[in-house]
């Protein structure tokens, strides 16, 4: 990937990662589905309005906006729902762990669905590389919480697997569309599915959230969605679905630090070797060491 590449899936990773936090304190007081709501249904006024103003074709095909409605289900709806509704009851610890999952279930797909994103030795080695990382990061003992039985915590591996999903379709159906229109299509299927589910499931909003709540609603609608996945989707096309899927490697130790920052957890010793596990899995996946060592047999320095 471009030096780019690395930089905007950096940023995606935070803000992402701060969206844990953004979830727990809108929970104190919304419920799960009108959570979820409030963020698609936000994020998808926002970016119609960047659409109208840039002055961007909103497509007309009927099979395309059937295609928004899938990627809105795939890409919003499910995960978005799983999520929040898992951190009813997961610690964010393993629920970071269960969503990094994505990673591995992105690579997985794309090789699946695309030629040019087949499954390579040194792909898998990345990837588990910067898995492990997550893990060290957060503590290994937080995985013997791990329980099958869990339905929270399948929840959160059904999120992934939604993830990956929604990743590798949205390369073959957004192909040719401008970032801003294809998340603002898929935002406007989801919101087209949350908007009467959270009728159903929670009944009228009574709005009267306290500050806090809507700061954390505010962040989830127009940062951690609609600025995150105009993000997302220029990376999509400039990194490829397998790739763009390792961005919530990052999001799991994001989320432990902005927790020693925020609500002064203490960050254990564990957390260094972790995310230097992380950076190993990231220069795999990128190449640069294979390359280096290529150089290094030849006799020249890598390009």
């Amino acid at each position: 990937m471009s030096a780019r590449a690395w930089l905007e899936m950096g940023l995606l990773g935070c803000i992402w990662g701060a969206s844990f936090l953004s979830n727990r304190v809108a929970l104190h007081e919304v419920g799960v589905a009108t959570t979820v709501a409030v963020r698609v249904v936000g994020a998808c006024a926002v970016l119609w309005i960047v659409v109208w103003r840039q002055g961007l074709p909103v497509p007309r095909q009927p099979w395309l906006w059937a295609a928004f409605l899938l990627m809105g289900l795939l890409g919003n709806a499910v995960p978005f729902s799983l999520i929040t509704w898992g951190q009813l009851t997961i610690p964010s610890g393993l629920a970071a762990i269960l969503n990094a999952s994505t990673a591995l279930m992105g690579v997985i797909v794309a090789a699946l669905a695309f030629r040019d994103e087949r499954l390579t030795p040194r792909k898998m080695l990345g990837v588990a590389a910067g898995f492990a990382g997550v893990v060290t990061v957060i503590g290994p003992a937080s995985l013997a919480n791990f329980d099958p039985t869990s339905l929270a915590q399948i929840a959160i591996l059904g999120a992934a697997l939604s993830y990956a999903l929604s990743g590798a379709f949205a390369r073959f159906a957004a192909r040719g569309l401008a970032p801003e229109v294809a998340a603002a299509g898929m935002l406007t299927g989801a919101s087209v599915i949350m908007g009467p589910a959270a009728l159903i499931l929670d009944g009228l909003p009574r709005m009267m959230w306290s500050p806090e709540v809507w700061g954390a609603l505010g962040y989830l609608a127009v940062v951690s969605t609609a600025f995150a996945y105009l993000i997302f989707y220029r990376l999509l096309r400039m990194a490829g679905a397998g790739n763009t899927s390792l961005v919530t490697l990052l999001v799991a130790p994001i989320a432990i630090l902005l927790g020693a920052v925020v609500l002064s957890e203490a960050l254990p010793l564990r957390a260094f070797g972790g995310f230097g596990l992380l950076a190993l899995g990231l220069l795999i996946l990128d190449g640069r060491l294979a390359r280096g060592r290529r150089a290094d047999s030849m006799g020249k320095p890598a390009e």
